[in-house]
């Protein structure tokens, strides 16, 4: 089996009503190589999104992952809990337009996702742009920075 690195490795996290979109979107994940790094929920049962978005935050902050995934209903809860974390860029996405954007113009590190708003074939668009387009840095870098 070959090493993989922390390059390869995308933290994924979803409350009960984002835990079918994060099912499937880790068997995309590892269909591209990636390897999983799954921080639950594990079920529908309902729980408090600000955890597993904060479990999130903590396994990028703690280097085991570079990139991560979060998925609710509407991906709204996810976003504020997420970007209450310094270092954390995380951005809702709802088409590939915007995930492109998120990772050019503002080095997203957190693709944020609202299960009961998009299909599937939507979300992997939004996961395969998120994991492939770089940031643009330029003047953008500048604005990113102050971010903090």
């Amino acid at each position: 089996m070959p090493e993989t690195s922390i390059a390869d490795t995308v933290a994924l996290a979803a409350d009960h009503a984002g835990y079918e979109l994060k099912a499937t979107l880790a068997a995309i994940l590892r269909e591209r190589g990636l390897t999983v790094l799954d921080l639950g929920t594990t079920s529908r049962e309902s729980v408090d999104y600000p955890d597993f978005a904060a479990a999130l935050a903590k396994a990028l902050k703690a280097g085991r992952a570079t990139r991560g995934i979060l998925a609710c209903g509407s991906g709204i809860g996810m976003s504020i809990a997420a970007n209450r974390h310094p270092g954390i860029r995380a951005a809702l996405c709802h088409d590939g337009l915007t995930a492109r954007l998120a990772r050019q113009h503002n080095d997203a590190n957190v693709l944020v996702l609202g299960g009961r708003l998009i299909g599937i074939e939507t979300a992997r668009d939004c996961v395969e742009t998120f994991l492939t387009t770089p940031f643009e840095g330029g003047r953008h870098a500048r604005r990113v920075a102050k971010l903090g």
